[in-house]
C-alpha cells in the first residue's frame, strides 16, 4: 500500500453525546439519553449486548470465506450505536438556514455532511452533503451569471435543495434512517441497497414521542470499527481485491462508442492538470462520484481532485475559480491535504483493513504495482461501498437511481415495520437507550 504523503491523525473532539435539534446551527450540549421504565424511574444507558469482539480460538486459522462469515456474525451482534465512541460531535442544520451559513458551520467543525431538521414539523428532513453543493454550482453555472450566482447562493436556503435537483433531473437521495439499536448488519445492507454513503440514526423521545437525531452512520465509521475490533478476523482476508472483484476498473475495450467517447480509461472518469474545475464538477454531478484521479499522458496518477476541494471555493464566493485548471486550483488546496492513497490489484483485503485502522481512508486509487510494466499507471478505483459490499455479500439487491431509489426506500421502511413488533432492539416502554461503544 502506498500514498503520496502521510495522513495526519486529527485529535478526537470530546463533546456531549446527543443534542436537541434547534434552529441554531451551533452544536449544543445535552446529557446522554435515558430511557424510562414502566414505573417511571430513570434508567441509565444499558451496556452493549456484546462487550467484546469475537475471539478466534488459539491456533485456529480461518479460510477467507470463514473470515467473511465471522465478520458478518460480528456485525449482527452489534448495534449501529456501538460504532460511536462515548463522546462525539453532532451538528444538525435547520432547513431554514442559508446555504452560505451552513457551509461556514460545516467548515468550522470539519464535517462534509449534516442532518437537516425541519423545525415546523419537528422531524428529520434529510441530509445536506457536499454533493448538494456540487448540484448548486452546476445549476447556477447554467442559469445565472457569476455575480448572480454569488448573490443567489448567499440567500439560498437548505429547504430548497431538492428543487435544484429536480431542475437538474438529478435523482433525489432516498430519505432513509435507521433506529440506533438495530443490528449493524442491517444498517450495512441499507447502505448498500440505497447506494448511500451515510445513514442517519433516528430515535424517538420516550416522553414526547418526537424524533431525535442521534448521529449519522457512515461507511468509514463501520469499516474503521471492524478494523479496530476484528483484527483476529481480518488477518485471514488474504484474497486480493482483484480476485474478489472489489472496485471498478479500466476496461476501454468495453466502450460501446469509442469514436464519440474516446475515454481510454472507460468506464472511469479521469482528468488532467489542464482540465478545468467546472469540467470536474460536471463529472461529480452527472456521475454521482466524489473524486476524480488526475493523470498524466502516460496514465500515471499525479493527484486526486475531490468534491471537498470545491467547497472552499464556494464558501469564499470564488465562483470564478471554477474556470481555473486543476493545476491552478491545486495550488489553493489546504496544506493539510492527506494525499492520494493507492493500492495494487494484488493487495489483500487484510492489508486494506490494516491501512484503515491507522489512516483515514475514503477511497483507494488502484495503480499498477512496482513489478508491473507501467508502475503507477491508473487501473481502477475502490470505494468504501465496494469494500462493504464484499463484506456483506453480493446477494443484496441494488436499488436504482431516482424512482428506483424511492422504491428501495419504501421497501426498507415496510420491512422495518414488519419486523418492528418482534425486534428486540427497538425502544419501547421500559427499554433503555443504546449501548456502550467498543474500541474505535
Amino acid at each position: 500500500m502506498s500514498s503520496s504523503q502521510p495522513i495526519p491523525i486529527s485529535p478526537t473532539t470530546s463533546t456531549s453525546l446527543h443534542r436537541q435539534p434547534s434552529s441554531s446551527a451551533r452544536p449544543t450540549r445535552r446529557p446522554s439519553i435515558q430511557g424510562t421504565s414502566a414505573g417511571g424511574s430513570s434508567i441509565a444507558r444499558r451496556p452493549s449486548r456484546a462487550q467484546h469482539p469475537p475471539m478466534i480460538p488459539p491456533h485456529r486459522t480461518l479460510s477467507h470465506p470463514e473470515a467473511l462469515e465471522a465478520l458478518r456474525s460480528f456485525l449482527k451482534e452489534r448495534s449501529s450505536y456501538d460504532v460511536f465512541p462515548v463522546s462525539f460531535r453532532l451538528i444538525v442544520l435547520d432547513t431554514q438556514l442559508k446555504v452560505k451559513k451552513a457551509l461556514d458551520v460545516m467548515l468550522l467543525y470539519g464535517v462534509v455532511s449534516a442532518p437537516l431538521w425541519n423545525t415546523s414539523t419537528a422531524k428529520f428532513a434529510g441530509m445536506f452533503t457536499v454533493q448538494d453543493v456540487i448540484h448548486l454550482i452546476q445549476y447556477y453555472y447554467h442559469t445565472s451569471s457569476w455575480e448572480g450566482a454569488t448573490a443567489d447562493v448567499e440567500q439560498f436556503r437548505l429547504h430548497s435543495i431538492r428543487d435544484i435537483e429536480k431542475a437538474l433531473s438529478v435523482p433525489p437521495p432516498p430519505l432513509l434512517s435507521v433506529h440506533p439499536l438495530r443490528p449493524l448488519y442491517d444498517a450495512c445492507r441499507y447502505l448498500i441497497r440505497t447506494h448511500a454513503r451515510r445513514l442517519p440514526l433516528i430515535d424517538r423521545d420516550t416522553q414526547t414521542g418526537g424524533e431525535v437525531v442521534i448521529s449519522v452512520l457512515t461507511q468509514y465509521r463501520v469499516l474503521k470499527f471492524i478494523a479496530m475490533n476484528c483484527r483476529d478476523i481480518t488477518q485471514y482476508l488474504t484474497a486480493s481485491v482483484q480476485e474478489m472483484g472489489i472496485g471498478s476498473y479500466v476496461s476501454p475495450e468495453s466502450n460501446p462508442d469509442p469514436t464519440n467517447n474516446p475515454n481510454k480509461y472507460y468506464p472511469l472518469a479521469t482528468a488532467t492538470m489542464q482540465t478545468t474545475v467546472f469540467d470536474v464538477v460536471h463529472m461529480f454531478s452527472e456521475l454521482g462520484i466524489s473524486a476524480v484521479p488526475i493523470v498524466d499522458n502516460d496514465g500515471k496518477v499525479l493527484n486526486l481532485y475531490e468534491t471537498v476541494d470545491v467547497i472552499t471555493l464556494v464558501r469564499n464566493g470564488a465562483y470564478q475559480s471554477l474556470d481555473l485548471t486543476i493545476s491552478q486550483a491545486l495550488k489553493q488546496r489546504a496544506v493539510d491535504f492527506p494525499g492520494v492513497v493507492t493500492c495494487s490489484p494484488r493487495d489483500s483485503l487484510s492489508a486494506i483493513f490494516s491501512l484503515i485502522k491507522i489512516r483515514r481512508v475514503h477511497r483507494l486509487v488502484v495503480v499498477q504495482g512496482r513489478d508491473d510494466p507501467n508502475p503507477g499507471r491508473f487501473v481502477g478505483i475502490i470505494s468504501l461501498s465496494d469494500i462493504m459490499r464484499a463484506l456483506i455479500g453480493n446477494d443484496i439487491p441494488l436499488g436504482g437511481a431516482g424512482v428506483g431509489a424511492e422504491v428501495v426506500d419504501k421497501a426498507l421502511r415496510e420491512e422495518e415495520a414488519e419486523t418492528a413488533g418482534d425486534d428486540s432492539f427497538a425502544l419501547s416502554e421500559g427499554s433503555t437507550s443504546a449501548g456502550q461503544s467498543l474500541e474505535g
